[in-house]
């Protein structure tokens, strides 16, 4: 048996688990199950894989029943995952090294995250934090819960493991997630009157009315979460102000998000800032600038959303270009894109005009 224990919570999660233990199975983790009160089929499919099942009274956090979960576990190493999460690439080797080399840092894990929108599948990648040790690591936030270090003197050091994740919890329809996201809003804003200021919740906060269209509550809640003492060394920080940048140029408030240009020495430390910086240039018409941001984020390493240091960049670098009349090199740039459908669309589109 591999050492590590997935640690999962549930309820009423039928259309999802059993694929999710399907893929787990032919790798010996332990697999710990905690159930906070299914009533459809969930429990009769996880006894088919595992017997570490355990009931929690749910009480509105996450991080509760989740610390739950881990202490029933038998090892010490923890992966936590969803029930609607699938695993598609491990390397136990890698991991096992992984595991030794950082005993006292949490491991970042690929999540492929599938969206459906208008009949078309589309996918997007980002690293999250679910591997570490419960001697050292806890889960905190009633919501959106995440690894913490039990002792923060340590610090929070994280490092990439080899294991990927397809989440397909975005194949969800529109009220579906409408649903979801006002769940969540009145979770936060309930452990917010609770625990009082705090910017992880105020960002996401702004998470959850961004995905309901809701810019403008978007914007106040990550305004009040960066105007709080932050460490932008942390992935939720760095999101923020990314999410911060979007939000000003969805509201159209392109010149406002020049000012990000300020945190520039803090922040461009990956791929997706430089990518915004590149969008904001570009919707205030400083074309040359943004080429440069586009193109210098192709060349970066670090990156949470797939496609920022490549694909992505190399499109909006051919928009520009076709914009301003530069086609040879508008095609240059598309064909950089591979299979990216605008991109292809580009590339016909223009191969005709040429022809």
């Amino acid at each position: 048996m591999f050492p590590l224990s997935v640690c999962m919570i549930a309820k009423n999660e039928e259309k999802h688990i059993g694929e999710c233990l399907e893929r787990l199975s032919p790798y010996g983790f332990e697999i710990v199950l905690t159930d906070t009160g299914s009533t459809d089929h969930t429990l009769e499919i996880v006894k088919k894989y595992t017997d570490r099942i355990y009931h929690f009274d749910w009480c509105d956090d996450f991080s509760a029943a989740r610390n739950f979960c881990i202490e029933k576990a038998s090892h010490n190493r923890i992966l936590s995952l969803d029930c609607d999460e699938y695993l598609e690439q491990i390397d136990l080797p890698a991991l096992s090294r992984c595991m030794k080399q950082h005993p006292l840092s949490a491991g970042r894990i690929l999540i492929r995250n599938r969206f459906l929108r208008d009949g078309q599948i589309s996918f997007e990648q980002t690293r999250v934090s679910r591997l570490a040790d419960r001697r050292y690591f806890h889960f905190t936030g009633a919501i959106h819960e995440q690894f913490e270090n039990r002792d923060i003197s340590l610090g929070r050091t994280i490092y990439d493991a080899p294991l990927t994740i397809l989440h397909v919890g975005y194949d969800e329809s529109e009220s579906d997630m409408q649903s979801k996201s006002l769940r969540n809003i009145s979770l936060l804003k309930t452990q917010l009157e609770r625990e009082g200021p705090d910017p992880y919740l105020y960002f996401q906060l702004g998470q959850s009315f961004r995905r309901l269209g809701d810019s403008e509550r978007a914007l106040e809640y990550f305004d009040a979460g960066l105007s709080m003492e932050v460490d932008p060394s942390l992935d939720y920080v760095r999101t923020m102000v990314e999410s911060f940048g979007y939000t000003l140029l969805d509201l159209k408030r392109s010149k406002e998000a020049l000012g990000l240009a300020e945190l520039y020495d803090v922040f461009a430390v990956r791929a997706d800032f430089i990518f915004l910086m590149g969008l904001v240039y570009m919707n205030n018409g400083l074309f040359d600038a943004a080429v440069s941001e586009f193109q210098k984020s192709t060349s970066m390493k670090e990156f949470s959303v797939y496609g920022v240091n490549s694909y992505m960049a190399n499109y909006n670098i051919g928009v520009i270009y076709e914009c301003t009349g530069h086609i040879p090199e508008a095609l240059d740039y598309y064909k950089k894109c591979g299979d990216y459908e605008p991109a292809r669309v580009r590339l016909k589109a223009l191969s005709r005009v040429e022809g």
